[in-house]
């Protein structure tokens, strides 16, 4: 009989994503591990393989349709022998795969144009009739919404007419109005300013309007709810490099190279970092701990989060029991992470989990700085860059290479004295990192 190929679930909590392409067509034949279809969430693009062989027999779920519950039906394979005319709907789910009806269709956008305070009492034609349902995604609604535009001007182009969010992007980029009560509602939500300093700052020039994104929006709300629920405390340190350098520039001058010259491998600081934390971790095992509510859990092993910054936020893939992996491993490792960070192309299980993180701003140029905890980590590891400065050294003033690194705690779960001690552990290794190699 015809099987339902359904949404899938990319993590424990996905309970919608966007299905954002699909490779095949219906009259495809499909083999188990073909890939399918992509689906994306806010925080990765994933491809969906075939589990079952047969021919597509019918997609119920069109490209880019945005908010597909888990376990929706989104396609029907036919198995071999079977036909289009022995597919059935009347199990599925209707609310789940049905699209909206046509709107009336709407005249062609504008040219682009910056948004100015006389724009907003315009007038337009609505594109939908007075009175009738605007049929919109939810992500739609509320950047709609945020920014001060009316969906009735609007025409979709989603499944059946649906205005989805890139309709919305749209009319904020090519200068759709937005209507004195939105610039207000928006101007209180601007904590630190009153309404009446915001609102002068509009009418006195211009703006861009960006609506957030779903990985802006998810880490607004993690780290605001990481503010907000976690008692930080924060602990600075002040570790001499010119050791770890001197060894790094070694290991990296014994890397083979190939026939156009190219070294196999090249160890940054970062990755002496990531090791050095990780193994601190495992001399100090109480501070490799997380809050659970009524417990704390405490790791075995170092799984370390590693900061990405990609536009529009930031990934924290996580380098699962770094403790056992060589220098060479973790900057493999790390560097993959980071490249597919950027594409979106991070599984789910590879940025999910881990006990603390580690970010490093020192490549910008940063001294210090204080990060804040992601929540369900019990710590993270604010790294500046290295600066030469004037010490004292066994009564002797002398130049070094000095990184000033800052420890966030969770003090539910990490007391003062034990992050301090972990801290130390860390410096020691970071000084002496012949001891990371032992």
């Amino acid at each position: 009989m015809p099987i339902n190929i359904t949404m899938p679930a990319l993590s424990p909590t996905m309970e919608e994503g966007i299905l954002a392409k699909w490779h095949v067509k219906e009259g495809d034949s499909v083999s188990a591990g073909d890939v399918i279809c992509e689906i994306e969430t806010d925080k990765a693009t994933m491809e969906v393989e075939a589990v079952d062989e047969g021919t597509i027999g019918k997609i119920l779920v069109a490209d880019g349709t945005e908010n597909v519950k888990v376990n929706s039906v989104i396609a029907i394979l036919l198995e071999e022998g079977e036909e289009p005319a022995d597919i059935s709907t009347k199990n599925v789910e209707p609310a789940k795969i049905a699209a909206a009806p046509t709107p009336p269709p709407s005249p062609a956008p504008s040219a682009a144009k910056t948004l100015t305070p006389a724009d907003s009492t315009a007038p337009l034609t609505p594109v939908s009739t007075p009175g009738a349902r605007i049929f919109s995604s939810p992500l739609a609604r509320r950047l709609a919404k945020d920014a001060g535009i009316d969906l009735s001007v609007l025409s979709g182009s989603g499944p059946k007419g649906r205005i989805v969010k890139a309709d919305v992007d749209t009319a904020i980029r090519d200068g759709a109005p937005s209507n004195v009560q939105s610039v207000k509602s928006a101007a209180t939500l601007a904590q630190g300013m009153g309404a009446k300093e915001v609102l002068a700052l509009y009418e006195e020039g211009t703006y861009e309007l960006r609506p957030n994104d779903g990985m802006r929006t998810v880490v607004a709300a993690r780290l605001t709810q990481a503010k907000q629920t976690i008692p930080h405390f924060y602990l600075s340190i002040d570790c001499n490099l010119d050791n770890l350098l001197a060894a790094r520039a070694e290991i990296n001058a014994a890397a083979p190279k190939d026939k156009e010259g190219k070294t196999a491998y090249k160890i940054s600081v970062n990755d002496f970092i990531v090791k050095a934390w990780a193994l601190a971790l495992q001399q100090v095992p109480d501070a490799n701990a997380t809050w659970a509510g009524d417990s704390i859990l405490y790791h075995k092993d170092s799984d370390v989060a590693v900061a990405v910054a990609v536009p529009g936020g930031l990934f924290t893939p996580v380098v699962r029991a770094a403790q056992t992996k060589s220098l060479k491993q973790i900057s493999a490792e790390v560097r993959d992470y980071a490249i597919r960070a950027k594409t979106k192309k991070l599984a789910p299980h590879e940025y999910q989990g881990g006990a603390t993180a580690i970010s490093n701003l020192g490549m910008y140029g940063i001294k210090q700085f204080s990060a804040v905890i992601n929540p369900p980590h019990g710590t993270i590891l604010a790294v500046g860059a290295g600066a030469e400065q004037v010490v004292a050294i066994k009564g002797e003033i002398k130049t070094a290479t000095i990184m000033s690194v800052t420890l966030s705690c969770d003090h539910r779960s990490v007391d003062g004295a034990l992050g301090a001690t972990a801290l130390a552990a860390f410096k020691a290794m970071i000084e002496n990192p012949v001891m990371m190699l032992a």
